[in-house]
């Protein structure tokens, strides 16, 4: 992580789950990480751990995103990498007992999935590019998107959700060629079943369960081996453009 070493490291979602981990693991890989999440307690827990800052975003604000990124670089750094894990996944089927699908959901679910990785991605961009070009590549910056297996299989009950996550897997090759020119690259996450806290919640045998549904290794994921990918991305300047599935060779079935 030499190139990048000491600069700074935008992960929303990242005062649980993957963006924990993936904040975790940039800290440790030298970067400093700042923590865009709306849980104020963990957030400020983990940026005094990691190092880091915290801000608290509302991802779906432009505005709100805009400020944080503003104090990112007046109080981090250069913002080299942004790293986007905040996400819901509310359960909804298209018509449910004779009732549609309940649009402000569907729009609320897009626009914290979709138009929040978005405008965190296109704005840290618009900073990255004019950052001092790094390296034999003359690298500025790397953005990772989370999508997941929702985006190619989605199940009942994910209309929303799968609609959501299958958007920033489109947008990942566009936005990868519009910044190519610019020294930025861009790649998106598409995990599986990972132990996330909506699924340590589930009782264990539940856990179990949905473990035994991957393939191979037959468990749960583990949000450490999501950071260590995403790690790899940032440190291997020939990925880039790409949507990397992480699931244990799991092929949705529709329930």
């Amino acid at each position: 992580m030499v190139i990048f070493e000491g600069q700074a490291a935008v992960v929303t979602g990242g005062a649980s789950g993957l963006g924990e981990a993936s904040a975790r693991a940039l800290a440790g890989a030298g970067l400093r990480p700042a923590i865009f999440d709306v849980n104020a307690d963990a957030g400020e827990a983990l940026a005094t751990q990691t190092g880091g800052l915290f801000c608290r975003v509302d991802v779906t604000d432009p505005a709100s995103v805009a400020a944080a990124l503003d104090r990112v670089e007046a109080e981090v750094g250069t913002i080299r990498i942004a790293i986007n894990c905040a996400g819901i996944a509310p359960a909804a089927k298209t018509v449910s007992r004779g009732a549609a699908h309940d649009p402000d959901v569907f729009a609320r679910t897009i626009g914290v999935n979709l138009l929040g990785t978005f405008n965190v991605a296109s704005q840290a961009a618009a900073r990255m590019v004019e950052a001092e070009p790094l390296g034999p590549d003359g690298q500025r910056g790397v953005i990772v998107n989370t999508a997941s297996v929702a985006a190619f299989e989605g199940q009942v009950g994910q209309v929303a959700y799968a609609a959501s996550k299958g958007g920033v897997a489109a947008m990942t090759l566009p936005m990868a060629r519009d910044l190519a020119d610019k020294g930025v690259r861009v790649c998106a996450i598409a995990p599986g079943l990972f132990l996330t806290p909506m699924l340590k919640g589930l009782p264990q045998e539940v856990q179990d369960s949905l473990g035994s549904q991957v393939p191979y290794p037959s468990r749960l994921g583990d949000p450490d081996e999501f950071a260590a990918l995403v790690l790899h991305i940032v440190q291997n300047p020939m990925l880039n453009g790409t949507v990397i599935r992480l699931d244990g060779a799991i092929r949705m079935a529709p329930r």
